[in-house]
């Protein structure tokens, strides 16, 4: 992995480092989304829906890149569609807390794991698209969880 697009893919594929931890990968790219999400936060859930956006379609063209050196359809290390998928599951997290943070940390891994129906079905989606479309399917329900936790006033 010598050239430099290839070298620019895999670090945010692995989103600078967090999806090489040998344990637990996709939570710690998770843990490593938070960061960028308190930065955008404070542009309000259009800077969020936004910085969601742009990194799910730079994770499609990351991921695929990794994918196809490595020769694995989603190499456990590629963790910035978790960070993609976070960024959607905050969307509605506004204003800031940490509260939200943390119940949209545990929603969003909750989802991604089980892939209850239909975001299973997003996986097979090709190369990058498959490895990001169900994060994301994973986030927009999370992101709902958190609109219901917030209409019951259990989040700000």
């Amino acid at each position: 992995m010598s050239n430099g697009p290839s070298r620019v893919a895999r670090t945010l594929a692995t989103w600078f480092g967090c999806g090489l931890v040998p344990r637990a990968p996709g939570t710690m790219g998770t843990v490593g989304a938070i960061p960028l999400y308190i930065l955008v936060a404070r542009g309000g859930p259009w800077a969020v829906a936004a910085s969601a956006t742009l990194v799910a379609l730079v994770g499609v063209w990351a991921s695929s890149v990794l994918a196809s050196e490595m020769g694995v359809k989603d190499p456990q290390i590629v963790v910035i569609d978790e960070v993609a998928g976070f960024l959607f599951t905050m969307i509605p997290a506004s204003p800031f807390s940490w509260r939200a943070v943390v119940a949209g940390f545990v929603l969003f891994r909750l989802f991604d794991v089980t892939k209850p129906w239909p975001i299973r079905s997003l996986e097979g989606l090709p190369s990058g698209w498959g490895i990001v479309a169900d994060d994301v399917g994973a986030g927009l329900l999370s992101a709902a969880a958190m609109l219901a936790l917030a209409a019951a006033g259990v989040l700000p």
